[in-house]
């Protein structure tokens, strides 16, 4: 299995002058989950290199053992700070993709050309996508047979409640679940914080950060099925 994990290169957090990027538990638990399942992962950010990791996402309270792990793991770390540029990648190479969310995403990933194309290779394909909390922002602008990808589909993502939760509604470009709705999908969601995964076809999407490990988990499933 050939996993290709996606991971945010913007690092400001609107016009708030605040730093952000990706989540950090939403790279190393799918990270992990893949590799102890035997999957090679190649991370990929649009800039290449060390990704920006949201501050936020390291704070005491958010820890898990997935995170812990991560900071004793030098080769993991390395591959992390080493990640290959988007743009060299080809949806040939590989079984699936996973987008890892965090709110940088929301600036550059979702308007990714070569993101977009990526996505669309491999659904075209029938491999699975997948992307977690605010990850699922990068299907907006991908299409299948001429219709938005999430059309008819049941998607789930950070919800607005999640958002305005952390204070950050005024802050972001847009609201995902907002635009899932507007594209025609089919949107759940559980309470805040609360682990919540969706498959519909070659689609997986998480709620939030501590359902990007399951996520991973179902489309490990999904590639073994």
């Amino acid at each position: 299995m050939k996993i290709l994990l996606v991971l945010t290169s913007h690092d400001k957090l609107g016009d708030t002058g605040k730093p952000t990027g990706f989540w950090l538990e939403e790279f190393t638990a799918p990270y992990y989950t893949f590799k102890d399942a035997g999957a090679e992962v190649t991370v990929v950010s649009p800039k290449g290199g060390q990704p920006p990791i949201d501050p936020k996402s390291d704070d005491p309270a958010n820890q898990t053992d997935s995170m812990t792990r991560f900071k004793n793991d030098a080769a993991t770390q390395k591959v992390l700070a080493n990640s290959l540029k988007l743009s060299s990648v080809k949806a040939d190479d590989y079984d699936t993709i996973f987008y890892a969310g965090g709110h940088g995403p929301m600036w550059d990933l979702s308007n990714d050309k070569d993101s977009i194309a990526l996505i669309e290779a491999f659904y075209n394909a029938g491999k699975p996508v997948a992307a977690v909390c605010h990850g699922p922002c990068v299907l907006l602008k991908a299409t299948y047979q001429g219709q938005p990808l999430v059309k008819g589909k049941r998607v789930t993502c950070f919800t607005n409640d999640e958002e305005e939760s952390v204070g950050l509604t005024k802050v972001m470009p847009f609201l995902v679940e907002d635009e899932l709705k507007r594209l025609g999908g089919h949107f759940e969601k559980v309470a805040n914080w609360e682990v919540f995964t969706i498959v519909d076809g070659q689609l997986v999407t998480g709620q939030n950060p501590a359902s990007s490990g399951p996520a991973a988990r179902e489309l490990l499933k999904l590639l073994k099925s």
